[in-house]
């Protein structure tokens, strides 16, 4: 089969197409035709570098999330069978013709749903919900802060929180400002022009915002901890700001008694990750088509996985990249 592959961490231009053996289906998988995948910031990390030659459960290509259908299943699988449209999370291996894919990752696509829109909804909606339901404890009536509103993750964010009845603030690019107040947003910040900081001063009188979603990180942190109203929380989902080193204003911290939580999907086992899973067919998947909507931003050729990385480098782009066209 064919799949993007590359020799050395370096930029979007180590990446190319090449043959590779096709992955061995363990009992619980499903040996999935790819037809979509969805591009996600830690695919760039992945092939900068950043998590060196780990790799995390399933394959060593890029790719972790993927649409398509199944065209074999384990010998302990009973719930799929051949011939099923899902889409699910995998540990690597979505920039492929085949994927294996952990049966106990994956979901039927809702009626009517395309293969590109599939793939960008599992990464962006189980790690949103992961983030204000699972970790932040979000309530109905509670006052959010999503940072980055136009990506993939941001975008769903928003949806979920308003259908969670959250008034809902957010920064994006001036550019996105238009479609993440659409998504439902009640007022977005344009971060290249404004300290949101001090909009959340204006706009909640000094109180400060219950909940915080943010990718950035860096010198997004100590704004987002005095950005807090007391007993608030923190959720640190990304790095976009590639600062790890960030002050902590702990005084603040303590006195507010607030909390400050971190994740991502991709270092977490395969047993965490079915039960994030779990979560989101129970509690997201029946909105999805309602409520919910995912958002594509942009679309590339399986060949083209470079342009694609290189898009996403650039930023600008609102909803996901999706990559397709996996059998020519």
């Amino acid at each position: 089969m064919k799949a993007i592959i590359f020799d050395d961490f370096g930029s979007a231009d180590v990446m190319r197409l090449a043959d590779v053996p096709m992955p061995e289906v363990r009992p619980d998988d499903l040996l999935v035709k790819v037809m979509a995948a969805g591009v996600n910031r830690a695919d760039l990390l992945q092939r900068e570098g950043v998590y060196g030659s780990r790799t995390y459960g399933d394959s060593s290509i890029l790719g972790l999330e993927v649409a398509g259908e199944v065209i074999a299943v384990g010998n302990a699988v009973s719930d799929y069978a051949v011939g099923d449209s899902v889409m699910g999370i995998v540990g690597g291996g979505a920039y492929a013709q085949y994927a294996r894919l952990d049966s106990g990752m994956a979901t039927v696509i809702p009626s009517g749903m395309s293969f590109t829109d599939a793939a960008a909804v599992m990464e962006s909606f189980a790690t949103a919900w992961e983030a204000l339901a699972n970790l932040g404890g979000i309530a109905k009536g509670e006052l959010i802060l999503v940072h980055a509103a136009a990506g993939g993750i941001g975008s769903a964010a928003v949806q979920l929180a308003k259908a969670q009845g959250a008034t809902v603030l957010a920064t994006a690019s001036g550019n996105n400002i238009e479609r993440v107040l659409a998504l439902g947003a009640d007022a977005v910040f344009d971060y290249r022009q404004v300290d949101f900081e001090a909009e959340i001063i204006d706009v909640t009188a000094s109180r400060g915002v219950d909940l915080i979603i943010d990718f950035v990180g860096g010198s997004y942190l100590a704004r987002n901890i005095r950005s807090l109203a007391p007993g608030g929380r923190l959720v640190q989902v990304g790095l976009l700001g590639r600062d790890d080193n960030a002050i902590i204003p702990l005084g603040t911290v303590l006195h507010n008694h607030l909390q400050l939580l971190g994740t991502v999907m991709k270092s977490r086992s395969r047993a965490e990750k079915r039960k994030m899973i779990r979560r989101f067919r129970d509690q997201v998947l029946p909105m999805m088509g309602k409520e919910l909507h995912p958002l594509v931003g942009a679309t590339y050729p399986l060949s083209a996985t470079s342009d694609a990385h290189r898009r996403m480098e650039a930023g600008g782009v609102f909803g996901k990249i999706v990559l397709g066209d996996f059998h020519p």
